[in-house]
Formats: C-alpha cells, sequence, structure tokens
C-alpha cells in the first residue's frame, strides 16, 4: 500500500504544506467523502465536526481535536469531483487557503493532494509557532484512503 507523501516549503511570508497519495477509488467516490460534512468525522480522525454544508460560497465551522477554537473557512473554487478550496483569515494579514485536488488515473485509482498555503504580513512573527502539519497532512489522506477504499463502502 502507498503511503501518503508530504512536502512542505517556506519563505518570508508563505507556507505550503501538501500531501499526496493514490487511492484505490473513483474520484466520484473521494468527493462523495469530502463533502459530506455530516459524516466527515466519522471517517476523518483530524476533524471532530463540521457545520455546515460542504458547497460553493458556504461557510463552514470546522472543529478539530485538541482545541476548543473552531475554524472558519469559506468554500471556493467548487469544481465536482476535481477540485475545491476552503480559504479562512484576513488578507493580507493572515491567510489559509486549503485546497483538495483529484486526478483519475486510467486504471480507475485516483491521485488525490491536499495543499495548505498560509500566507501574509503576520506570517514571519507566528510561523515559529505553527504546528508541525506533517502528521496531521498524513493521517488526513490516510483516513480518506482507507475509507475510499474500504469494501462494500
Amino acid at each position: 500500500m502507498q503511503e501518503p507523501q508530504f512536502t512542505q516549503s517556506r519563505d518570508a511570508f508563505s507556507m505550503t504544506c501538501r500531501v499526496t497519495v493514490t487511492v484505490r477509488a473513483s474520484a466520484g467516490r473521494i468527493w462523495g467523502l469530502l463533502t459530506d460534512a455530516q459524516g466527515f468525522s466519522r471517517w476523518n480522525s483530524t476533524v471532530t465536526a463540521i457545520d455546515g454544508d460542504i458547497r460553493e460560497g458556504q461557510q463552514l465551522r470546522l472543529h478539530v481535536p485538541g482545541t476548543s477554537r473552531a475554524f472558519a473557512p469559506r468554500v471556493m473554487d467548487v469544481v465536482p469531483d476535481s477540485r475545491m478550496s476552503w480559504v479562512g483569515g484576513f488578507t493580507p494579514i493572515f491567510k489559509g487557503v486549503r485546497t483538495f485536488e483529484l486526478a483519475p488515473n486510467a486504471d480507475g485509482s485516483t491521485e488525490f493532494a491536499m495543499q495548505e498555503r498560509f500566507s501574509g504580513l503576520m506570517m514571519p512573527f507566528i510561523k515559529s509557532s505553527l504546528p508541525d502539519f506533517s502528521p496531521i497532512f498524513v493521517r488526513f489522506a490516510s483516513d480518506l484512503k482507507r475509507e475510499a477504499e474500504r469494501v462494500g463502502a
């Protein structure tokens, strides 16, 4: 089984984290998981709940383990079965953009990529306090792969 691959890059005013993995499932199957707000926490150990609907223009309240703080991204750039972004923050001070991308392969599998780019004028001051995103991103991709590939799902 292929393991998710994590990469990260940084410069003075931004940081980009990315995870990729091949999933033995259709883009439609994966898209269904990524856009089911009510079922998200059932398969994804990096999210405890999502309030709202995962569709273009909607604001979400994303709850994650280990903090009572909720993140409130807006769903943007939706192309069904292909890509979407969750955008949060206050440009130009601090902005986070999480993008999900699905690319079907000829053998019926799908390349999944999730990238988050943090940017803004506050980055030089806060980047040292940001967590190591590698374990969170790898766990998200592993959870998604496991659920999408589950037999009879």
